[in-house]
């Protein structure tokens, strides 16, 4: 199942809609969209490219919130997976484009890692916007997936590159539904790190990532996530020591320290 959640998308929805459809895989897949209250033309875009997918063999799935108001993003993601029926949950943004062997290699790396969230390396687009984040996503090492998690401001593996098993990502359980302004993504998996889970990169370029002034992630304030991150490292590391050094960080080691519990505070030698 192409999970895709969709929130005036008009711009790129038709783009992104023509990747599902060029894909080379050939197995069954279905696309399941969730439109979360959108005011512009993309219900009449979605069901303009329903006729086409459904000619060509891939059942459309659509949701709606008819309400005046969004929902949020990890709502419209998670209505889009319980509406769907597929073994594998393919998330693709509304603004992004897949590239045709997208869904079928990452089923590949999705078999030979069934607790994964398994990623992919992506072109930026347009090119040279975020480019230290951009090589930053294409060259961690295997090892690094993991290491980084702990000083990346989001997930190692982004999200709009992410595929799974609908069984695991069950076993972690749904995104959270806080609407704008939550990181619903790195809650997400910091939650499936949490219960074991692993990280794969697929070594191929298999998503053109679109940066925009409109999309949902400029909405997240870093403060937000400083917090999560925090929590995170107090919960999976410093939980089990019995003291620490912060060394040689300046600003973002007085930063960390005000923001330890006092538990953690106390842990802390000069």
């Amino acid at each position: 199942s192409v999970i895709v959640p969709v929130h005036n998308s008009e711009c790129w929805l038709d783009e992104c809609l023509k990747s599902v459809w060029e894909q080379d895989f050939k197995e069954t897949m279905e696309l399941s969209v969730f439109n979360d209250a959108s005011k512009d033309g993309s219900a009449e875009i979605i069901e303009e490219w329903k006729i086409k997918l459904e000619d060509a063999g891939i059942p459309v799935i659509i949701g709606s919130n008819d309400s005046s108001q969004p929902r949020g993003v990890g709502f419209a993601k998670n209505q889009a997976v319980i509406q769907s029926s597929g073994t594998y949950l393919c998330f693709l943004d509304s603004d992004d484009v897949m590239m045709p062997q997208r869904v079928r290699l990452q089923h590949e790396a999705a078999i030979q890692h069934p607790n994964s969230i398994i990623g992919c390396q992506v072109r930026r687009e347009p090119p040279g916007s975020t480019e230290r984040y951009t090589r930053w996503i294409n060259t961690l090492t295997e090892e690094q997936l993991l290491t980084q998690v702990f000083t990346s401001h989001g997930p190692t593996v982004i999200m709009p590159t992410w595929f799974c098993s609908r069984e695991w990502f069950l076993h972690v359980g749904k995104f959270d539904e806080g609407g704008k302004g939550v990181p619903e993504d790195l809650l997400f998996f910091y939650k499936h790190i949490q219960k074991g889970g692993e990280v794969f990169r697929v070594n191929h370029c298999l998503l053109l990532y679109r940066y925009h002034p409109q999309a949902a992630t400029h909405s997240v304030l870093e403060g937000t996530i400083w917090s999560h991150r925090v929590r995170f490292l107090e919960d999976r590391v410093l939980s089990s020591w019995t003291s620490f050094t912060i060394w040689n960080a300046g600003k973002q080691g007085k930063k960390l320290y005000r923001s330890l519990s006092p538990a953690n505070r106390k842990k802390v030698s000069s």
